[in-house]
C-alpha cells in the first residue's frame, strides 16, 4: 500500500501539520522519522498520509502557513522523494 512522508523540522512543526489536518478530517500519523530518511539532519519527525489526501492536505498546509520540508512517497518499490 503507497502512503505519503512529509518531514518536520521538528516535533512541535509535526504535530502543527497533524492539528491542521485532523481539524479537517485528514487522518494522519506522527513519527519520529527514521535517521535514512532525513538525509543525517538528525532529529525530525514524520507525518504519514494516504495518497487520496494528499492534494488537499497541501492545500491546506499552505493556506495555513505550514511549509513541508520535505516529500516522500512509499510504495512497494521503496521510498523516494518527491517534488512539491
Amino acid at each position: 500500500m503507497a502512503y505519503y512522508l512529509i518531514i518536520a523540522r521538528s516535533v512541535t512543526y509535526a504535530q502543527r501539520i497533524e492539528r491542521v489536518l485532523s481539524r479537517a478530517g485528514i487522518r494522519c500519523l506522527v513519527f519520529r522519522a527514521p535517521l535514512e530518511l532525513t538525509k543525517g539532519e538528525g532529529c525530525a519527525y514524520a507525518v504519514r498520509l494516504m495518497p487520496e489526501t494528499l492534494e488537499s492536505a497541501q492545500k491546506l498546509l499552505w493556506e495555513n502557513g505550514l511549509r513541508q520540508v520535505r516529500l516522500l512517497r512509499a510504495d512497494a518499490s521503496g521510498i523516494r522523494e518527491v517534488e512539491l
